[in-house]
Order: structure tokens, then C-alpha cells, then sequence
């Protein structure tokens, strides 16, 4: 065999590390042909997309979660009555499901494969599946200082109810099918994690990233061709440096995070005694991250599924939130509207925040999502709400129903979300289908 075919390539050879592809130039020893490689959608000097995920358990009130139309004269229920200003910006999601959540039946089976699609363990057990969020933190949270942020305002449970640990209807992050990604609960703790750690994996040399590939490559070059990609390895690393000392002297030109520094004090220690007090400071620390590209991955559990929440401040202190689940009543009603009242302050913040001709919000995604539509248990279809628009990958004002169509799974709408951060898998959870339309 010709020794110059022993390593043919249908596209131009790229070293690759995590989170990082480097091309080479033209080498004797890799003859290549065919298309040039994907170039990114999103170049240095345009921001970057980030995602949040929102959740709150028990679904929302059975006849009032609901969207019709498109753009400024979308009609909205009265659960998403607080999103109006932004429904423009909303792609309003009906009849998707995770079909391993309709198995228990019940609060932990129907929350703790939300954002993974994956089976669960009964029994106690706790066994699940990558969640999105830390799917894409893996493979380019090294980006930023904070690969994601976990935040949540309601402690976990560890209990196990009717045959399922209630650690499922405590997380929807999860690093791993048995490791629930730990929750920050501490307002304090989540600001420190942003601001008191020195920067991290990002930091790391292109050639650092690829070195192990760049070894077994160089060992199959002939004597010239080492020659050149030491050379051209050399001049890298001497343009890193440059790079690294313009950043010290503010040099660096292109897209920049809008703040350099937190623009809120460090919250007080401990537990805001208040709900309302607890998840403001949650939803600032979230915007704040953003805004600092301080990670570029955020889940905000608002409460548990199951939760033992109550809202004195909102004058219904008589009933927890799971039994307030249990009917439509007024009550739930207000309550199902404070919490996507969450959901619109982080939108509004994100909104009025300039980057270039976008908007951070413009440029995330704010994934909000419940275990189940209604109180009733009914997570046949789960009630879904996006707000942002991807950089511009994602078209908003839109309802898309997918009731009745054969591709309804949550996981291919991940799959689709995931694709906005040139983040492309042949599959995730129960899913090797995209979403057409998102």
C-alpha cells in the first residue's frame, strides 16, 4: 500500500482536545481532499448563547396554561400572563413528553428524567441520566470559569415515596445517572462560586488542549513534516502569549462580557427567610453570571416537586404548594403566576442588557419546564415555555404543537437546543430526532 494512503481523511485533518479542534497546514505525510471543515456559527467577536433552565414542581392550573398565535398578538392564559411584555421573544411549547416518566407515575418518576429522558431506578435506587445543562457544561464548559451553575431554593428530600427516592423530585441537574449535580441552595455561597475562585479551565492553551492528539500525530509524520509542525506549533504558542499579555495591558479586542465585576453586594449569609427574597437573589445571581460570562449554563429550581412550600407574602399560607396542586382554585392560580413572575424579571434584566445589536436575552435561551401539566399527575404532555432567541438561530413568537406527531420526545428538543451551541450528538437520551422547527 502506498504509505501515503495509510491515513486517508474525508476532510482536512483536525487536532482535537476538549472543547478544542485545530487545523494543520499541508503536510506530505496527510494527503487530504473534500470540503473544508463546518466553520462556527458564532464568530470571536459575537457573544455567546447561554441557557437557563427554569422549574418549578406540580404543573400549573389545567385550564389556564395555554398560548394561541404569533408575535405581538399572541393570546396568553393566565398562568403566562407575566411573559406578555416578552411574547415576541416566546416559543410557547404544548405536547412533548418523556415517555419513562409515564412508568411511576408519581412525583419523583415524573421529575428526575426532565431534562435526560432516561430511565429511572425504583426501589430507592438512584439511577437517571446526564442531564442537558451538564451534557453541554462536559463538553464546552471549559469556556468560561463556571463550567454551570446549579441553583435551587428548596432543600432536597431524601426520602423515598411510593417506591422512588424523592432525590429525583429534588434535582433535574444530573452529572451522571447516580450524581445529582450539587444544588446550591445559599444565595452567598452561588455569588462566591462566581467571583472568589481564580479562573479555571479556560485559561488553557490551545496546544495544551490538543497535546495528546498532537503526540500520536507527530509520530506518524516523516522528518520534514515534523519539522513544520513544530515550527507551526511554535508559532502558536507565540501567539497565545501575545494574546495573554494584550489581556493583561486591556487590549483585547471583540466581544467582551458587559460587566468585568459584580454590579450587586454579596448577599448575606445563609437562607433568605422570605421565598420571594429567596428567588430574586437566585434569579440576580443567574443574570449577573451571564452578564459576566461567568458560565454560560444555569439551572434554577425553583422549588421541589412535591414541595412543602407555602406564600404568606401572596396571602395563601393556609396550604402547601402540593396540595394547592390538587385544585384550580384562585389561590393556584396566583401562585402558578409568581413563579412564572420569575421567569419574566430575569427576561426583563436579560432584555435591558446590550450586547452588540442583540440583547442578552437575544442571546440565550430561558428553557421554563415542569414534571407535569397539571396537578393531576398528567405528564402525557409537559408544559413548556422558551424565551430568547438563541443568538438568532431561534426563531420566538411562535406556539408549535406537537400533539399527535410522531416525534414528541423532550430529548429531541434538546437535541435542537443543543445544536445552537454547535454542540451536535447523533443522540441524547431517548431521542436520535431533532425538533424541525426549533
Amino acid at each position: 500500500m502506498n504509505p501515503q494512503l495509510r491515513y486517508p481523511f474525508s476532510r482536512r485533518r483536525l487536532l482535537r482536545g476538549l472543547g478544542v479542534t485545530m487545523a494543520l497546514p499541508w503536510l506530505e505525510s496527510l494527503p487530504v481532499w473534500g470540503d473544508e471543515p463546518r466553520r462556527s456559527s458564532t464568530t470571536a467577536s459575537e457573544p455567546p448563547v447561554r441557557l437557563a433552565v427554569l422549574f418549578s414542581g406540580n404543573g400549573f392550573h389545567s385550564r389556564e396554561w395555554w398560548a394561541r398565535g404569533t408575535g405581538s398578538t399572541m393570546e396568553l392564559g393566565g398562568v403566562m400572563q407575566p411573559l406578555a411584555p416578552h411574547r415576541e421573544k416566546l416559543t410557547f411549547i404544548r405536547g412533548l413528553y418523556n415517555e419513562e416518566a409515564l412508568k411511576g407515575n408519581i412525583h419523583s418518576s415524573q421529575t428526575g428524567n426532565l431534562l435526560s429522558g432516561a430511565p429511572l431506578a425504583s426501589g430507592g435506587e438512584i439511577r437517571s441520566g446526564l442531564s442537558i445543562d451538564q451534557a453541554l457544561a462536559q463538553r464546552i464548559g471549559h469556556q468560561t470559569k463556571v463550567p454551570s451553575l446549579v441553583l435551587g431554593c428548596e432543600k432536597s428530600n431524601s426520602s423515598v415515596h411510593k417506591n422512588y427516592s424523592m432525590i429525583y423530585s429534588s434535582h433535574i441537574s444530573w452529572s451522571s445517572p447516580t450524581t445529582p449535580t450539587p444544588l446550591e441552595l445559599y444565595p452567598a455561597l452561588a455569588f462566591d462560586r462566581l467571583f472568589k475562585t481564580e479562573a479555571g479551565r479556560g485559561d488553557q492553551s490551545v496546544l495544551d488542549a490538543v497535546l495528546a492528539d498532537a503526540g500520536s500525530l507527530r509520530s506518524r509524520l516523516g522528518y520534514s513534516d515534523r519539522q513544520k509542525i513544530d515550527e507551526y506549533f511554535n508559532s502558536v504558542r507565540e501567539v497565545e502569549q501575545r494574546i495573554e499579555q494584550a489581556g493583561r495591558q486591556g487590549e483585547l479586542q471583540g466581544w467582551r462580557p458587559t460587566l468585568a465585576q459584580p454590579n450587586m453586594p454579596r448577599p448575606a449569609d445563609g437562607i433568605p427567610q422570605d421565598i420571594e427574597e429567596h428567588m430574586r437573589l437566585m434569579a440576580d445571581i443567574l443574570v449577573l453570571a451571564f452578564q459576566t460570562d461567568t458560565t454560560r449554563f444555569c439551572t434554577l429550581k425553583l422549588n421541589n416537586d412535591h414541595s412543602s412550600l407555602r406564600f404568606p407574602k401572596l396571602g395563601i399560607d393556609y396550604m402547601i404548594h402540593h396540595l394547592l396542586s390538587h385544585s384550580d382554585s384562585a389561590d393556584w392560580l396566583k401562585v402558578n403566576q409568581f413563579f412564572i413572575e420569575q421567569m419574566a424579571y430575569i427576561a426583563s434584566r436579560l432584555d435591558a442588557i446590550q450586547e452588540g445589536e442583540r440583547t442578552l436575552l437575544d442571546n440565550s435561551m430561558i428553557l421554563y419546564c415542569s414534571s407535569m401539566l397539571n396537578g393531576s399527575h398528567d405528564a402525557t404532555q409537559l408544559p413548556v415555555a422558551i424565551l430568547g432567541r438563541a443568538g438568532g438561530a431561534l426563531q420566538s413568537g411562535r406556539v408549535l404543537d406537537y400533539t399527535g406527531k410522531p416525534n414528541r420526545k423532550m430529548c429531541s428538543l434538546f437535541l435542537s437546543m443543543m445544536d445552537k451551541f454547535d454542540v451536535r450528538l447523533d443522540h441524547f437520551g431517548d431521542s436520535n430526532e431533532r425538533l424541525a422547527e426549533i
